[in-house]
């Protein structure tokens, strides 16, 4: 069982006839990921990779059906893209798209509030049921089916911790990286519970990163709640404070956001906090074992 997508997802590609949209969808198209249209205004009944265009989201989920939605249009257009999936009923949109003012994202907050669509992002790879559903741009090669939940704010130690797991052994049964904007979709503990109610995940990698106090917030929850084996890693341990890292959230503020505050919340509570990289698959080997 996966959570989000599944191999019956009906994908619909928004920018499609971009180069970033057609790039993509070719390699989605060859994971074998249900891609059923594409929107791009004013293209409409032409096809990419076999896929047909048309003019709205709206007009594409009533002729096809489609029920995910992934994000790749400029910052200047991606706000418009997400209220149009929303409106159209899609129950899970994907934004690829970064640096979407935080004040646009603020809105969307609100605005999905009493809606039926999970957003997955902005600024994020995306997510991925291995073998069967991609939706983003992460390396699907390096990817296996398999019991490992992985939740991510950062697409790079996402892929390593990936291809770290795969390499011992260990496949997946989701990986979602929800971004490392500060106002996005779904957060830690959306994730972390759904892989709670999933049966067919039996471990879950956390893997943070500094900014907020998110991670502080999941390490509580996961105490409380989670009855599954977590194993968590932290990037950015000697990240100098107020320099912005990588991602627009992952930055240290006044007394709040530093790795060694992440580490010590997980660890207090008797998450095992990995090193490296290369720790998370003996770490989490050791704790199914348990």
């Amino acid at each position: 069982m996966s959570i989000l997508v599944s191999k019956s997802s009906k994908i619909l590609v928004c920018g499609i006839t971009g180069r970033q949209g057609r790039f993509h969808t070719s390699g989605m198209l060859q994971y074998g990921t249900n891609i059923v249209a594409g929107v791009s205004p004013g293209r409409e009944g032409t096809e990419v990779e076999g896929v047909p265009v048309f003019d709205s989201i709206a007009e594409a989920v009533f002729q096809t059906g489609a029920d995910v939605s992934i994000i790749y249009v400029p910052a200047a257009s991606a706000a418009d893209v997400i209220y149009e999936s929303v409106d159209a009923g899609i129950r899970l949109a994907v934004c690829i798209t970064e640096g979407i003012p935080i004040a646009d994202m603020l809105k969307i907050k609100k605005y999905l509030r009493d809606k039926r669509t999970i957003l997955i992002g902005p600024n994020c790879p995306g997510i991925i049921t291995p073998e069967e559903c991609k939706v983003g741009i992460m390396p699907g090669n390096i990817h296996k089916k398999g019991n490992i939940g992985v939740v991510s704010r950062s697409g790079t130690l996402t892929y390593e911790a990936v291809h770290n797991l795969t390499s011992a052994g260990l496949g997946q049964s989701t990986v979602v990286g929800i971004g490392g904007d500060p106002i996005r979709g779904l957060g830690f503990i959306d994730v972390l519970e759904a892989f709670q109610s999933d049966p067919d995940t039996e471990g879950v990698v956390m893997i943070g990163e500094i900014g907020g106090n998110e991670e502080e917030k999941a390490a509580e929850w996961i105490a409380a709640n989670l009855k599954k084996p977590v194993v968590g890693f932290i990037g950015g341990l000697t990240a100098p404070k107020g320099k912005r890292m990588g991602h627009a959230g992952a930055i240290v503020s006044s007394s709040t956001g530093s790795a060694a505050d992440k580490v010590k919340a997980m660890e207090s509570r008797n998450i095992p906090v990995a090193g490296s990289i290369d720790e998370i698959s003996l770490l989490m080997t050791a704790e199914l074992r348990k």
